[in-house]
């Protein structure tokens, strides 16, 4: 069955820095669109950024728009999710999400992993 593990997530000072990993397993990873959401508490789940499944097209919500970067590695079946200048509104748990290309819906998700920002 599809998994998808995040890891990489923690405490950090505002202005800091973390890399989220998501490694997925039982898919064909390229043929899937990759995701990050977001989810604060006593908040809706929030898109943060994709990227296609070929890595060439990114895109990204405009609060993390200059601050975060999200990048795959083909050969680890792993995408990332760089994120510097870290905000006190950032802290959130984040999921992974993988949309098979073409399709409309968000089909696969993992557990989440916690980010907390201080201020």
């Amino acid at each position: 069955q599809v998994q998808l593990v995040e890891s990489g997530g923690g405490l950090v000072q505002a202005g800091g820095s973390l890399r989220l990993s998501c490694a997925a397993s039982g898919l064909t990873f390229s043929s899937y669109t990759m995701g990050w959401f977001r989810q604060a508490p006593d908040k809706e789940r929030e898109f943060v950024a994709r990227i296609s499944w070929n890595g060439v097209f990114t895109y990204y919500s405009d609060s993390v728009k200059g601050r975060f970067t999200i990048s795959r590695d083909a050969a680890k079946n792993t995408v990332y999710l760089q994120m510097n200048s870290l905000k006190p509104e950032d802290t959130a748990v984040y999921y992974c999400a993988a949309r098979r290309q073409f399709a409309n819906d968000w089909a696969h998700w993992g557990q989440g992993t916690q980010v907390t920002v201080s201020s």
